[in-house]
Formats: structure tokens, sequence, C-alpha cells
């Protein structure tokens, strides 16, 4: 039996798909990630190519893009749902500040423990491969904290969605050091950083404007090129890439912020809002589809026996114990008593993997072991769920039955709009007057 033919492959992958869309339902009723099973499926996958005798295929490189793209796609989402109030500035800069410093703190503590337990690793190395370990996995939280209240949903997207951009800088900016060449030091970072956000801005702006004037109905797909091809170039000139898909969202997700005064005149809002609304069904779309098949994927490709390694294991549990105590701290201090289950959301995923991918061929450490990614990918996901489990049971303890009754009607009614048609949206929207500012 060839599994990869290319009939066999198209039913491998629709029925890929329609599983995901199970676990998706199977991880809101149990608080199980959807991640898990995926990867779960992966690994069955792995072995049933295997038992068919199937020769070795090469899946990395179609795990770096699948992973680049599933990346752009979850932060042009998580971007679209970003509202710029003046009452949610505080919140924004708590998560920011709890992403940098969890982010800096947990990568430094776990770089002492690799430096410690591998041998051949310097700081500077140790710190590089800490990195990816260190950054919160926004594929795996934006979808699994929808069912929280509503405070605590957005300070889960704010917090995952600047750990994923800042992880990603600090990351190349570990790799320029390692390049006396290239590396500019941390004013050229600064510069490269400030020299992004203002490309960003220019693009946005030009991006909204001239596609309202687009009369074709098939225009979303090249506006996501678009969006590709600015990503990357930006990685070609190295500038933080990623800052362009987030400012992107933020400005089209908060028009009449951002236009005003003398560029109001220029906005046909009606018609940059019906690319908002669009583009928020398709990107949301393509992030399920591409996060499907990412950790399939991963799944297919992981070594199973690299988890039953004592040292595997010890290098583990100790990354992970500091992951939390940090996570604690900074929770107590910036949120207070409140910080259930947000102190167990902290889980590593699609970003973590990339980037130790990523890691360039003159820093590789022969003695790491990719087990360790996986060992704190699965720990971190299991600890997320025991939390999310906990605090459903006792919130449904708290609540009276009329309270769990209206909470399933405005579950369903959420799922029925996120399936509404487009112009069902916006019709509501105009009714409601709930349009994006």
């Amino acid at each position: 039996m060839e599994i990869f033919s290319s009939y066999n492959l198209i039913i491998e992958v629709s029925l890929v798909l329609i599983l995901s869309f199970i676990f998706n339902g199977i991880a809101k009723k149990t608080k199980i990630p959807a991640v898990l099973m995926l990867i779960i499926l992966g690994v069955v996958i792995q072995y049933a190519i295997k038992a068919f005798g199937e020769g070795s295929f090469n899946f990395f490189p179609m795990l770096e893009v699948l992973g680049i793209i599933g990346l752009i796609m979850i932060v042009l989402e998580a971007a679209l749902e970003l509202k710029l109030k003046r009452e949610k500035l505080v919140p924004i800069l708590k998560s920011l500040a709890i992403a940098l410093i969890g982010l800096v703190a947990s990568a430094y503590v776990a770089a002492v423990v690799l430096k410690a337990l591998i041998d051949g690793m310097t700081m500077q190395s140790a710190l590089l491969y800490a990195t990816p370990l260190s950054i919160l996995s926004s594929a795996i939280i934006i979808p699994s904290v929808a069912g929280l209240s509503e405070a605590k949903k957005e300070f889960h997207v704010y917090e995952s969605t600047f750990s994923d951009i800042l992880g990603i800088m600090m990351f190349y900016f570990l790799t320029g050091k390692l390049n006396p060449a290239e590396d500019a030091g941390v004013a050229g970072f600064a510069f490269n950083l400030i020299l992004t956000i203002i490309i960003s801005l220019i693009a946005s702006y030009g991006i909204i404007l001239i596609f309202q004037k687009i009369k074709s109905q098939v225009k979303l797909f090249l506006l996501i090129s678009v969006l590709l091809l600015l990503y990357g170039l930006g990685k070609k000139m190295h500038l933080s890439s990623l800052i362009i898909i987030l400012i992107f969202g933020l400005v089209i997700a908060n028009m009449k912020l951002f236009f005003q005064w003398k560029l109001e005149n220029l906005l046909d809002y009606e018609k940059a809002k019906a690319i908002y609304h669009e583009l928020h069904v398709i990107t949301a779309e393509t992030a399920f589809v591409v996060r499907t098949l990412f950790f399939v994927i991963f799944g297919i490709t992981i070594t199973l026996s690299s988890l039953l390694n004592l040292k595997v294991a010890l290098i583990s549990i100790l990354i992970i114990i500091s992951i939390y105590a940090i996570r604690y701290v900074l929770l107590r201090i910036f949120v207070g008593k409140d910080i259930s289950p947000q102190l167990f959301i902290a889980p590593r995923g699609l970003i973590t993997v990339l980037l130790f991918y990523a890691i360039p061929a003159e820093a590789i450490i022969p003695g790491f072991e990719p087990g360790i990614l996986l060992f704190v990918i699965i720990g971190t996901s299991l600890i997320m769920t025991g939390g999310m489990i906990r605090d459903k049971s006792t919130n449904e303890d708290e609540l009276t039955p009329e309270q769990i009754e209206e909470a399933a009607n405005a579950e369903v009614a959420y799922i029925m709009d996120t399936t509404t048609d487009l112009s069902e949206i916006e019709h509501s929207s105009d009714e409601e007057g709930e349009t994006p500012e």
C-alpha cells in the first residue's frame, strides 16, 4: 500500500482535518488542548507509516513552511481581536510586562539549567536554546481560552501575542550575536525595531486604502499574499517581520483610531469594514488548517524514545518548575490573588518547535536532546489542561442552574455567530453597533 500517493494524501489530509474539527469539540467539553490530540494523532500516523514499511520521508521543510504560515495567521487572527481603547491601556501594559519579564527570566533560568547539565553548552548557546522554551504558544492558548471571562481571555490573547513577538525578536537578536560581522548591538536592534514599526504603519495604511478600491470579489488571498510577501521581504532585510503582521491587524481592527483628521476622508469605512470581517473569517479558517497540519506533522517526526531518557526528564522538569515559579511571582505582583487558571496557562508549542529548527548550524550543540522540547510541550500542555479542568469544575460548583443554562446558551450563540454568513455579520454589526474601531 502506497501511503504517499496523490489520492491517498488527499484522503489522509481530509481525514486529519475532520478529526481536528472533532478534537476541537472534545477540547471545549474536556478542556484537553486539541494540540495534544493532534500530536498523538501524528505519533499514531508515524507508527502506521512504519508498519506499512514506507520509506523515510523528509517532513522538516514542510514543517518549517507550515510553522511560518501558521505563526503569521495566528498573530494576525489575534491582532484582529485586539481593540485599542483608553480603558484597555492598563491591561495591555500589564500583559506586556508579564510577557517580557517572564520571557527573559524563564530564558535565563532555563539557560543556567542547560549550561549546567549539557556538555559543550556556553551561556550564549544556552540562552539561544532556552529562548524557544520560554515563549508562550498563542497557537495553543488563543483557541483554549474562549470559554474564560472576557478580561481573562483578553489577558491571554495580549500576553501570548506579545510573548510570540518578543520571543522571536530575542531569538534573532541572539543569533545575530553569533556572527560579529552582522551583530549591530543594542542600538542597531533598537533602530531595526523603529524602522520596522514605521514600515509597518506605512504598509498598513497603503494596503487598506488600495484594497478598499478593488472591486473584485476575489481579493482576500491577494491581501494575505501581500502580507506574506512583506513578511518574507522583512526577513530578508533582517527586520522584525512579525511586527508588520501585528500592526496591520491592529490598524484594520481599530480603523477609527488610526484614520483620523485628514486621513478620515480617505477611508471608505463600509468597504474597509467588509474587508475586516472577511479577513477575520479567512484567517481563522487558515490558522485552523495550518495549525492542524503543523502539529500532526510534528507528531510524525518526534522520537518518543527520548522521553525515557532520565537526563532529558531531569532537565525538562527543572525547566517546567522554573516556568511556573516565575509565572506565579509575576502574576501575584501584577494581577493579585485571582490568578487561576492564568497561572497554569503557559504552554509551549508551535514557535518553540519552529525556532528550534531555526538555530544556525554553527550554534548546534550535539548534546542537546530534541526530546527536551517534546517533554516541555507535553508537560506544560498537561498542566494547562489540569488547571482549566480544575477552574471549570470550581466555577460550575459556584454557579446556579440558571447561570449554567445562561452560559450554555451564550456559548451556542457564540458558535452560531462565528459561522454566520458575512452579510449577516455586517447586518448584526449595523444593528448592534459592534464594529471595528
